[in-house]
């Protein structure tokens, strides 16, 4: 519970303290657009290391010399809040997560998410959610990696569990051939959900899968992208239950 307590606190202060910063990122992004979404990302990227510090995850690390030098599409599975720090406190480019559009109304952090690139998905209007994924496919054209996780929703089953990956999502990667790169992590849920409130110490595995570029598959294999890349990540999960 006190960990719980000291992140908590460590957020509010986080979010209350920036803003200030998100003024000055503004006015350098008047002058240098690039600067300020770097400086934005490395900012971030320290308040969720000394998150995950506090939690005291030890984390496990595969296959990240697997991601190319270019802007991707990560698909992971999603048990867990905490997979969003372990995961973006990691990224080496520009990278853009798609949330919920329930996140749009916490404040100073929806304009964080905005100056990263985040997109927030409706997930009950179809034309707004072709919107977003359109968006995506701009940013993925302008340089900038897409995270999406592809199951719709924080998936709160057994640990080797995985729900349906949902097809939109893969609409990024084959209408720009960008690569997809899988994320595949397990017990994060070990961190937090599975005894909320408290927070315990814990060991995670993240793997990063070989990238997997659309336009390289067979035709029967990129018509059915979303369930080669769901077997992927299933197959990576069970794999890895071993070292956790």
């Amino acid at each position: 519970m006190f960990r719980f307590i000291c992140i908590v606190i460590f957020l509010i202060l986080y979010l209350i303290l920036t803003i200030p910063i998100l003024l000055v990122e503004w006015i350098i992004g008047k002058f240098n657009p690039y600067a300020r979404d770097i400086s934005s990302l490395r900012m971030v990227q320290w308040g969720f290391k000394v998150i995950l510090r506090m939690t005291g995850v030890n984390t496990t690390v595969i296959g990240e010399e697997n991601i190319p030098d270019e802007p991707v599409l990560f698909i992971g599975n999603h048990r867990s809040y905490f997979d969003i720090l372990l995961t973006y406190s990691r990224c080496k480019r520009l990278t853009g997560y798609i949330a919920k559009k329930e996140m749009e109304r916490y404040l100073t952090l929806t304009a964080w998410m905005r100056r990263l690139h985040c997109l927030f998905l409706d997930r009950k209007d179809p034309k707004e959610g072709l919107k977003t994924i359109l968006t995506a496919i701009d940013y993925i054209k302008n340089g900038v990696s897409i995270c999406i996780f592809p199951e719709g929703t924080r998936n709160d089953g057994e640990e080797l569990s995985i729900l349906p990956f949902k097809d939109g999502a893969f609409k990024i990667a084959t209408k720009t051939g960008c690569a997809i790169v899988p994320i595949s992590m397990n017990n994060t849920a070990e961190i937090f959900e599975n005894h909320f409130p408290k927070v315990k110490k814990t060991h995670v595995v993240i793997e990063y899968g070989k990238p997997i570029y659309p336009d390289e598959l067979d035709q029967n294999t990129k018509r059915h992208i979303g369930d080669y890349v769901e077997n992927i990540i299933r197959e990576t999960i069970h794999k890895n239950a071993e070292l956790v």
